[in-house]
Protein backbone atom coordinates (compact mmCIF):
# COMPACT_ATOMS: atom_id res chain seq x y z
CA UNK A 1 0.00 0.00 0.00
CA UNK A 2 1.09 3.52 -0.78
CA UNK A 3 -0.61 6.58 0.66
CA UNK A 4 -0.39 10.27 1.34
CA UNK A 5 -2.49 12.89 3.10
CA UNK A 6 -4.58 15.73 1.71
CA UNK A 7 -7.11 18.23 3.00
CA UNK A 8 -10.51 19.24 1.71
CA UNK A 9 -10.55 22.46 -0.27
CA UNK A 10 -13.37 23.99 -2.25
CA UNK A 11 -16.56 22.14 -3.17
CA UNK A 12 -18.09 22.68 -6.61
CA UNK A 13 -21.63 21.88 -7.74
CA UNK A 14 -21.52 21.32 -11.49
CA UNK A 15 -24.17 20.61 -14.10
CA UNK A 16 -22.99 19.23 -17.40
CA UNK A 17 -25.40 19.62 -20.29
CA UNK A 18 -26.68 17.69 -23.27
CA UNK A 19 -23.97 16.38 -25.57
CA UNK A 20 -20.98 17.29 -23.41
CA UNK A 21 -18.28 14.62 -22.96
CA UNK A 22 -17.80 14.06 -19.23
CA UNK A 23 -14.03 13.64 -18.87
CA UNK A 24 -13.25 16.46 -21.33
CA UNK A 25 -15.47 18.95 -19.49
CA UNK A 26 -14.26 18.01 -16.00
CA UNK A 27 -10.58 18.14 -16.99
CA UNK A 28 -11.11 21.54 -18.66
CA UNK A 29 -13.00 22.82 -15.59
CA UNK A 30 -10.20 21.65 -13.28
CA UNK A 31 -7.60 23.40 -15.42
CA UNK A 32 -9.64 26.63 -15.50
CA UNK A 33 -10.24 26.59 -11.73
CA UNK A 34 -6.68 25.62 -10.76
CA UNK A 35 -7.83 22.32 -9.25
CA UNK A 36 -4.91 19.93 -8.89
CA UNK A 37 -6.66 17.04 -7.14
CA UNK A 38 -10.26 16.09 -6.39
CA UNK A 39 -12.78 13.37 -5.81
CA UNK A 40 -16.15 13.42 -7.57
CA UNK A 41 -19.60 11.90 -7.56
CA UNK A 42 -21.97 12.07 -10.52
CA UNK A 43 -25.61 11.29 -11.27
CA UNK A 44 -27.67 11.88 -14.38
CA UNK A 45 -28.13 10.58 -17.90
CA UNK A 46 -25.78 9.05 -20.44
CA UNK A 47 -26.60 9.22 -24.14
CA UNK A 48 -26.63 6.46 -26.71
CA UNK A 49 -23.23 5.93 -28.29
CA UNK A 50 -21.35 6.65 -25.04
CA UNK A 51 -18.31 4.42 -24.63
CA UNK A 52 -17.10 2.59 -21.52
CA UNK A 53 -13.98 0.50 -20.97
CA UNK A 54 -15.30 -2.68 -19.34
CA UNK A 55 -12.10 -4.58 -18.66
CA UNK A 56 -9.15 -6.14 -20.42
CA UNK A 57 -9.85 -8.83 -22.99
CA UNK A 58 -7.30 -11.07 -21.25
CA UNK A 59 -6.05 -9.96 -17.84
CA UNK A 60 -2.72 -11.81 -18.22
CA UNK A 61 -1.80 -10.56 -21.72
CA UNK A 62 0.69 -7.73 -22.21
CA UNK A 63 0.10 -5.25 -23.60
CA UNK A 64 -3.45 -5.07 -22.27
CA UNK A 65 -6.24 -5.00 -24.83
CA UNK A 66 -9.15 -3.02 -23.36
CA UNK A 67 -12.72 -4.07 -24.13
CA UNK A 68 -15.13 -1.29 -25.02
CA UNK A 69 -18.90 -1.25 -24.52
CA UNK A 70 -21.05 1.22 -26.45
CA UNK A 71 -24.35 2.23 -24.85
CA UNK A 72 -27.41 1.59 -26.99
CA UNK A 73 -30.14 3.96 -25.89
CA UNK A 74 -30.21 6.46 -23.06
CA UNK A 75 -29.04 5.19 -19.64
CA UNK A 76 -29.36 6.37 -16.05
CA UNK A 77 -25.87 6.79 -14.63
CA UNK A 78 -24.13 7.04 -11.28
CA UNK A 79 -20.39 7.48 -11.04
CA UNK A 80 -17.49 8.18 -8.78
CA UNK A 81 -13.92 9.12 -9.52
CA UNK A 82 -10.68 10.89 -8.76
CA UNK A 83 -8.76 13.65 -10.49
CA UNK A 84 -4.99 14.02 -10.21
CA UNK A 85 -2.35 15.62 -12.44
CA UNK A 86 -0.19 13.59 -14.78
CA UNK A 87 3.57 14.03 -14.99
CA UNK A 88 3.11 17.19 -17.10
CA UNK A 89 0.67 18.69 -14.59
CA UNK A 90 -2.49 18.14 -16.68
CA UNK A 91 -5.55 17.09 -14.63
CA UNK A 92 -6.60 13.53 -15.51
CA UNK A 93 -10.02 12.21 -14.48
CA UNK A 94 -10.38 8.53 -13.57
CA UNK A 95 -14.09 7.84 -13.18
CA UNK A 96 -16.17 4.69 -13.30
CA UNK A 97 -19.91 4.76 -13.98
CA UNK A 98 -22.71 2.30 -13.58
CA UNK A 99 -25.07 2.78 -16.52
CA UNK A 100 -28.52 1.22 -16.36
CA UNK A 101 -31.46 0.88 -18.72
CA UNK A 102 -34.49 -1.19 -17.82
CA UNK A 103 -33.14 -4.28 -16.01
CA UNK A 104 -29.62 -4.14 -17.50
CA UNK A 105 -26.58 -2.39 -16.08
CA UNK A 106 -23.00 -2.06 -17.29
CA UNK A 107 -20.14 -0.54 -15.29
CA UNK A 108 -16.90 0.76 -16.67
CA UNK A 109 -14.32 3.51 -17.01
CA UNK A 110 -15.55 6.61 -18.88
CA UNK A 111 -12.19 7.45 -20.51
CA UNK A 112 -13.38 6.53 -24.03
CA UNK A 113 -16.15 9.12 -23.90
CA UNK A 114 -19.46 9.23 -22.05
CA UNK A 115 -21.83 11.78 -23.57
CA UNK A 116 -24.34 13.54 -21.32
CA UNK A 117 -28.04 13.03 -22.04
CA UNK A 118 -29.70 16.30 -20.97
CA UNK A 119 -28.01 16.67 -17.55
CA UNK A 120 -25.32 15.24 -15.38
CA UNK A 121 -24.95 16.57 -11.86
CA UNK A 122 -21.48 16.44 -10.35
CA UNK A 123 -20.23 17.33 -6.90
CA UNK A 124 -16.47 17.90 -7.00
CA UNK A 125 -14.54 17.93 -3.72
CA UNK A 126 -11.16 19.59 -4.17
CA UNK A 127 -8.20 18.00 -2.36
CA UNK A 128 -5.41 20.35 -1.31
CA UNK A 129 -1.90 19.69 -0.04
CA UNK A 130 -1.54 16.58 -2.19
CA UNK A 131 1.65 15.75 -4.07
CA UNK A 132 0.02 12.73 -5.73
CA UNK A 133 0.17 12.39 -9.50
CA UNK A 134 -0.56 9.93 -12.29
CA UNK A 135 2.55 8.25 -13.64
CA UNK A 136 2.70 6.15 -16.81
CA UNK A 137 3.35 2.47 -16.10
CA UNK A 138 4.93 1.01 -19.22
CA UNK A 139 3.79 -2.58 -18.61
CA UNK A 140 0.06 -1.77 -18.58
CA UNK A 141 0.05 1.55 -20.42
CA UNK A 142 -2.02 3.07 -17.58
CA UNK A 143 -1.31 6.39 -15.88
CA UNK A 144 -1.41 5.04 -12.33
CA UNK A 145 -1.83 7.09 -9.18
CA UNK A 146 1.40 7.59 -7.28
CA UNK A 147 0.43 8.94 -3.88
Amino acid sequence: MKYSKAQLGRVFVIRLENGEIVHEEIERFAQDQGIEAATLIAVGGGDAGSRLIVGPENEDARPLNPMEHILTGVHEIAGTGTLFPDEEGRPILHMHMACGRNANTVTGCIRSGVKVWHILEIILFELTGSLSKRVLEKETGFKLLDP
